[in-house]
């Protein structure tokens, strides 16, 4: 796994970045990716992340997490995997809102890690290609989710 982690404005400290990158292993782990895999996760305040939602989503407001996947399904890496085997997968990037998430924890009264976990896997599953639009998707995403949140020792 090659994890980059963004935290100019040091909204997270040395030892939950640690228990960062090992939650973002445990979920490379328990979906089989690849070990040459990328990826990486930019902390931003809630005023960013509005300002992201605004310019690349058209929506006016913060959010938690946004996931920029770098092979969306529109232009596939396949061939070029298939030609060279050892070419690591960079799945994009995700963009987190420590404040969205501290605000989310408190509402659905969970502790931090269980959000800030749930928000990570939630974007690493986007990344690689799931969705909740439908809702058999849904069920199948969330069902995921909750399975690796569980075992990682994330329950609700």
């Amino acid at each position: 796994m090659d994890l980059e982690i963004y935290n100019d404005d040091n909204l997270i400290d040395q030892k939950r970045e640690d228990w960062v990158k090992d939650i973002v292993q445990f979920t490379f782990n328990k979906l089989e990716l690849k070990d040459n895999t990328q990826l990486s996760i930019h902390f931003v305040t809630k005023d960013k992340i509005h300002e992201i939602n605004k310019e690349y989503r058209d929506t006016d407001r913060a959010t938690d997490v946004i996931s920029f996947a770098i092979n969306d399904g529109e232009d596939s890496l396949d061939y070029l995997e298939a030609q060279i085997p050892d070419l690591p997968v960079d799945l994009g990037d995700l963009f987190i809102s420590v404040e969205i998430v501290d605000e989310h924890a408190k509402d659905y009264e969970h502790s931090f890690d269980r959000e800030l976990g749930y928000t990570i896997v939630h974007g690493i599953l986007h990344l690689n290609g799931y969705d909740h639009i439908k809702p058999e998707d849904e069920k199948v995403m969330i069902g995921l989710q909750e399975k690796i949140l569980s075992a990682y020792g994330l329950e609700k």
